[in-house]
């Protein structure tokens, strides 16, 4: 499925869809919390944050948005790889890193919560290492931080 994904740069068009998708995605991950209530949140830290900083790529499957990354190339900061949850385990989730990495070749860092074992598990399959703990600077739950870098 992740051979019929075009990749290509956001627009401010894409804000509202970009939104939900992370809303939907993450509603789907951890149903316990209430991210329908942190959307006003989400969408002032899109906006104000990642937009301004981040390169953002999306993955559209024929003309739905299937995903994005954002990454900053100057800080080498990975803030989000979403990708819908129908199409998880498609290889979308690595188009997305990949470009992530031809983004940022000279390494990417992130956060990823200690308890996303299989977002865990795709880091460290795909390059990454542990690079010590830290803490959600808004939830103030555990995560892990990671890092890539390119082999010599």
């Amino acid at each position: 499925m992740a051979a019929a994904a075009i990749l290509r740069p956001y627009s401010a068009a894409d804000e509202n869809a970009a939104i939900e998708l992370w809303r939907r995605t993450w509603v789907e991950h951890y149903p316990r919390i209430d991210f329908n209530a942190r959307v006003d949140w989400w969408r002032a830290r899109w906006c104000n944050e990642l937009v301004p900083a981040a390169r953002i790529v999306l993955a559209e499957v024929g003309s739905a948005l299937a995903g994005f990354v954002t990454v900053d190339p100057k800080t080498m900061y990975l803030d989000q790889i979403v990708v819908a949850p129908e199409h998880w385990g498609s290889g979308l989730a690595l188009m997305l890193l990949d470009e992530a990495k031809r983004l940022s070749p000279r390494g990417l860092d992130l956060l990823v919560n200690k308890d996303n074992y299989r977002a865990i598990r795709f880091y460290e399959k795909h390059g990454f290492i542990y690079a010590g703990e830290d803490k959600n600077p808004v939830s103030g739950k555990p995560v892990n931080r990671m890092t890539w870098r390119p082999a010599a």
